[in-house]
């Protein structure tokens, strides 16, 4: 038997297109033929996609307007049928446009002609966009911190297990630690805890996900640190769709103080759906050529993502290794800071063989030392965060 290990084919995102502007028919016919797009509908007038549009089945709304300026009455007509988030699309150069769609209730201003790969880029970073509250926060009270690397081996997992462990341990959090590596997640082995119950078994549950229902399906650490581990079976991954992974961060916030999300090296939808709902994203970085490279190309991916750049901390680690090369230099390599570095310790490996992290089995270890650290900057940051958080979307599609 062979198993596929590349990403899970995307979920398509449901679109119906409303309005006229020069070169939307073509736009509408390269969308519905998009592997990535279900295009439920198209309607010249808005009114006359009023059964399309109501539900709340829609994840995105395109709407052309031929004006030079916001569509306010086209833009309050929609917003009759749906909330879904809406991407503008217009003809020619239209710089008012674009001035007042930002302080409108516009996820993105297109300017066609534009490639097709552009425009559902567009499409679904606004839908992503639509999970957040009105005032750009992810629901919910709970705090997120995702942990990437665009590269295995780097310490991912062992950064993310134990950040964890020391957040319920030490701090006294209510923790869930979260892996999204759905294919070949390692939490649950380097926790040395064998769960009946997986994100799998979760998701794929009849009945409305609930708190309640969240917390029958967790593994409950030593350290009080609640699991909810990667599928047993890598092909169980596409089970994990991005709409059901959305319900699922913003039921853990109601339920815990802090989220740690321990994710796959590569962006896909479920990358996407835990970013929108990011508060801290730690990006994990090494002291070899191959992995900087990668890592300053998930900066250039986040950049084009509008990811906002205040929440992204570079962890160097390993980085006391005598590699030949320095902080410094990764630094300027990145054109990034590093905001935390995490030493080489022979305790690491010792405690990942006895399945018990180092922050429990060697508190005093180099390494213990620098995570209950960076736990204990990470926290203060909270009430910060949450006054200061704005949107996670783009201007344009570009």
């Amino acid at each position: 038997m062979t198993i596929e290990t590349q990403a899970p084919a995307r979920e398509k995102t449901r679109v119906f297109i409303t309005g006229s502007c020069e070169g939307l028919a073509d736009l509408s016919d390269a969308l519905g033929r998009h592997g990535e797009v279900e295009l439920v509908g198209t309607s010249d007038q808005v009114r006359e996609g009023a059964g399309a549009l109501t539900g709340g089945h829609l994840q995105a709304v395109l709407h052309a307007t031929r004006s030079s300026a916001l569509p306010v009455e086209e833009i309050a007509a929609i917003r009759e049928y749906t909330q879904a988030p809406i991407v503008l699309l217009a003809s020619g150069e239209s710089s008012a446009l674009l001035e007042e769609a930002l302080d409108a209730d516009i996820a993105d201003v297109l300017l066609l002609p534009q490639l097709t790969e552009n425009v559902v880029f567009a499409i679904r970073k606004a839908s992503h966009t639509g999970r957040r509250g009105k005032d750009g926060r992810p629901r919910g009270g709970g705090r997120v911190i995702t942990v990437f690397s665009p590269k295995g081996g780097t310490g991912k997992t062992v950064t993310a297990t134990n950040l964890a462990t020391s957040f319920a341990k030490h701090a006294g959090k209510r923790t869930l630690l979260l892996d999204l590596d759905l294919q070949f997640g390692d939490a649950a082995i380097m926790l040395g805890i064998e769960p009946e119950k997986t994100i799998q078994d979760l998701v794929t549950a009849p009945g409305e996900l609930d708190p309640e229902k969240l917390a029958g399906y967790i593994t409950r650490h030593s350290s009080g640190l609640d699991v909810l581990p990667a599928p047993i079976r890598p092909e169980d991954a596409e089970l994990v769709t991005e709409a059901k992974l959305a319900r699922l961060m913003e039921v853990a916030k109601e339920s815990y103080d802090l989220i740690v999300v321990d994710t796959s090296p590569f962006f896909h939808g479920p990358m996407l759906a835990t970013l929108d709902q990011t508060d801290d994203l730690l990006l994990v970085c090494g002291l070899d050529v191959p992995t900087i490279k990668n890592v300053r190309l998930s900066l250039q991916t986040l950049q084009l993502l509008s990811f906002p750049p205040e929440r992204v901390r570079v962890v160097l680690n390993r980085a006391n290794s005598n590699v030949g090369m320095k902080k410094g230099e990764v630094e300027a390599a990145l054109e990034a800071k590093i905001r935390f570095e995490v030493p080489s310790d022979r305790a690491v490996p010792l405690a990942v063989n006895r399945s018990n992290p180092a922050v429990l089995s060697d508190p005093k270890s180099d390494f213990g030392r620098a995570l209950r650290e960076m736990a204990k900057t990470l926290l203060p940051a909270q009430a910060a965060a949450n006054g200061s958080r704005r949107r996670f979307l783009g201007r344009n599609g570009s």
